[in-house]
């Protein structure tokens, strides 16, 4: 059956208002389209809806039966059709699921914990990026993936938060922390962070061209096992200022800049289309943007990074 629901709309207005005049007035149509309409109510449900008595019109008993369900239907159909996009945090109870590189998690763990406290009831789920490629974004079991690359996909959007610059990572004392060129970072054993396990990174093919080769000891899936080994070692370690910060600080260790012109490594913020009208999600979207804001201009005051 086709209904047209504009006769939902004028129905409403005429069990409120109780007459064809008044119904047009607050609709801004002519009385003669509301009588249209009228009839078209009538033949639809076998009722006169109102009738004469006397100089006005009053409700049949069906018609005012159904006064509050029509009111309801409405206000149904408006919340379907165009619904409400404010957002109540205070009310708002939500589990979102973030996953991204262990380090840059332990970088903006503090300040995005403090960025949600706004809404009492959203709890963060913190994954760590997985050794292989994942369905999960997808899936709807990861709300946002933070990651280097962009999605190439356009069901996937993505936006660019930031910028992580190279550095190296080693113990207090190395004999490389007064001065590391080129030639003696290729000199000292490194130790890689790989979630796949590759020994090869494109820093390699910089030191090939400048004739150089590194020795590569181990390559582990985490920057915490990398940097505790390089912190009771000469193990030299190639990552990033914001994500290693925390550790080399825990650690008691230092940074240097890499000593080779490298670009720095985008941190994007990944998630699927599906939430792209949430206001929940684009709230979300908008704590992990402050978060990696602050946390990058703290590391631009420290000397070693770099602003977005």
């Amino acid at each position: 059956m086709q209904l047209d629901l504009n006769l939902l709309v004028v129905l409403n207005a005429l069990l409120e208002e109780g007459s064809v005049m008044g119904a047009a007035e607050r609709l801004h149509l002519s009385s003669p389209a509301i009588s249209r309409s009228l009839a078209r109510l009538r033949k639809l449900t076998g009722d006169d809806i109102l009738v004469r008595a006397g100089n006005t019109m009053v409700p049949t008993p069906y018609a005012t039966a159904i006064r509050d369900d029509v009111g309801l239907a409405l206000r149904q159909a408006q919340a379907v059709l165009v619904p409400n996009r404010m957002l109540d945090l205070d009310r708002l109870e939500r589990t979102f699921t973030l996953q991204c590189h262990d380090g840059l998690a332990t970088a903006l763990a503090p300040a995005l914990l403090r960025n949600v406290q706004e809404a009492p009831g959203v709890r963060l789920r913190i994954l760590s990026e997985n050794s292989f490629d994942t369905d999960e974004l997808r899936r709807g079991r990861v709300d946002l993936e933070l990651r280097q690359d962009r999605p190439e996909l356009s069901e996937f959007r993505s936006e660019t938060l930031g910028s992580d610059p190279l550095v190296v990572a080693m113990r207090s004392g190395h004999p490389c922390a007064e001065h590391l060129d080129l030639r003696a970072y290729a000199s000292y054993p490194h130790v890689v962070v790989s979630r796949r396990g590759r020994l090869t990174g494109p820093i390699d093919e910089v030191l090939a061209a400048e004739g150089l080769r590194r020795q590569v000891t181990a390559a582990v899936t985490t920057g915490t096992m990398a940097l505790h080994v390089a912190s009771q070692s000469d193990l030299l370690v190639t990552t990033t200022a914001l994500v290693s910060r925390p550790l080399v600080e825990a650690f008691t260790m230092i940074s240097r800049p890499l000593p080779a012109p490298f670009p720095p490594a985008s941190i994007n913020s990944v998630w699927h289309q599906l939430h792209d009208s949430d206001p929940a999600h684009a709230w979300l979207r908008g704590r992990v943007r402050a978060a990696v804001t602050e946390v990058v201009a703290a590391q631009a005051e420290s000397g070693t990074a770099t602003a977005p």
